[in-house]
């Protein structure tokens, strides 16, 4: 089956430019607090595509595709590992976006957004990464 990764892509692309501008402004400004709710929302975002995406690409590396149905976020991302679409360190790093992008759900805070803000940088590394290497798997595939 033939993926469509350009909604990972374009979900990217939109964070990338968030924190570009977020980092064009100055900080306690409201600009600075629009922007930085863009980036906040647009880690959710890409976030939950990845992993909905990930759950789609998994369903052809396993015997039975109804079981990636049932897996929660994190196994996901271990059966990423497991078929070598992702190495135990870029797993644990997910596993913490994932703890990140809950926190987000329950509290938004200034001191908090601040701190997700430090992940953002990695997240987008590790997300090109993820985006690029499911894209490579599947023209492999063909």
């Amino acid at each position: 089956m033939t993926l469509n990764f350009d909604n990972l892509a374009r979900c990217i692309q939109t964070l990338e430019h968030s924190l570009e501008h977020l980092d064009r402004c100055e900080p306690g400004s409201d600009d600075y607090e629009v922007f930085r709710n863009a980036v906040i929302k647009g880690f959710e975002l890409t976030l939950e595509t990845a992993g909905k995406l990930l759950r789609k690409v998994l369903r052809d590396y396993v015997a039975n595709p109804n079981t990636v149905n049932d897996l929660v976020f994190k196994d996901l991302f271990r059966q990423a590992a497991h078929h070598n679409l992702m190495t135990l360190a870029e797993v644990e790093r997910w596993f913490a976006y994932r703890d990140s992008r809950n926190d987000t759900a329950h509290d938004y805070g200034v001191a908090f957004a601040e701190t997700v803000l430090k992940l953002i940088r990695e997240f987008l590394l590790d997300a090109r990464h993820l985006h690029q290497t499911l894209v490579s798997r599947q023209e492999t595939a063909r």
